[in-house]
């Protein structure tokens, strides 16, 4: 296996959905309690990205073994058929990378406390329950909210409480804190899924997996996409007038142009290899511009 049909397998172009999320949440908690632990965030770090890599190659484990179409589907599209991948050779790097990332999760908890076993568990679930189990979230009408949830906002939390664990308080008021300024990621990771879906309505029949499409229709998948942008910009204005974020967060807007075009790019055509893409700018550029806005506030602050 070459490393490039590795980073394919894995999908390392999504990893912004979860490499930023976590970034969002060191900034957050610099911002708000003024505390960076280095050790803590960075095993965290690793751990978190090396279990995304193994569950996106579950998904496309399990999408290979488990299509009906496989004529077309698991020997032309799928990359472990389009590869002639070893199905063994898979299983084995899964085993590694789960491995790793759970001896890593295991040291963190060891460092910052039990609260992280739980949501680490919480997490490994999902990311297993995914795509494993005789119904898999992502051929589920669940998928969107699951995999939003998790990476947008499970993961944002636990990279805050890996850096405050000596002085977080497990309140309310807090947790809804961290779900606000994480609920723009938790919109645009939750429309990756969504664009995939619409993208692979035909697909997904033929290999009778019903996800939220099957039950609304492209058309009204297409509008959800568009409203969760909004939403999103929406959610970053107020917990900017709040005081969650610094002011500067607000440069987030500039980007409306470009999320409108991309918005109606997908509109116009869904077809995966052209316009999935949308999906992934959108995440990309918002998602970054709001780390770094972020993060450039938060040094105004400090000078």
């Amino acid at each position: 296996m070459t490393l490039k049909v590795f980073l394919e397998l894995v999908e390392i172009k999504a990893k912004t959905a979860s490499i930023l999320p976590c970034l969002l949440g060191f900034c957050f908690a610099w911002y708000h309690y003024q505390r960076f632990e280095w050790l803590p965030a960075l095993v965290f770090f690793v751990a978190m990205v090396l279990f995304n890599m193994a569950v996106d190659m579950l998904d496309n484990y399990h999408d290979f073994v488990h299509a009906v179409d496989t004529e077309d589907y698991q020997q032309n599209t799928n990359i472990i058929g389009r590869e002639s991948l070893s199905a063994q050779q898979i299983l084995k790097a899964l085993i590694v990378l789960v491995v790793i990332a759970g001896a890593l999760g295991l040291w963190l908890v060891y460092l910052v406390g039990i609260p992280v076993l739980w949501m680490g568990i919480f997490c490994f679930a999902i990311g297993f329950l995914y795509s494993s189990g005789p119904f898999p979230m992502s051929g589920l009408p669940v998928g969107e909210f699951f995999s939003g949830f998790t990476m947008g906002v499970m993961i944002t939390l636990i990279s805050v409480y890996v850096n405050t664990f000596s002085v977080f308080t497990w309140s309310w008021s807090n947790l809804l804190s961290i779900w606000a300024v994480a609920l723009a990621n938790e919109l645009w990771i939750s429309n990756l899924l969504l664009t995939n879906n619409i993208c692979d309505a035909k697909e997904d029949e033929d290999n009778h997996r019903h996800t939220i499409i099957h039950f609304i229709g492209i058309r009204a998948g297409l509008w959800a996409f568009a409203i969760k942008n909004a939403v999103a910009l929406m959610a970053i204005a107020i917990t900017v007038l709040i005081g969650l974020q610094p002011w500067t967060v607000l440069a987030t807007w500039l980007l409306i142009p470009f999320i409108i075009q991309q918005t109606r790019l997908l509109f116009y055509k869904q077809v995966k290899k052209e316009t999935f893409s949308t999906a992934v700018k959108i995440l990309f550029f918002g998602s970054l511009t709001q780390v770094i806005t972020f993060a450039l506030g938060i040094l105004l602050e400090i000078s």
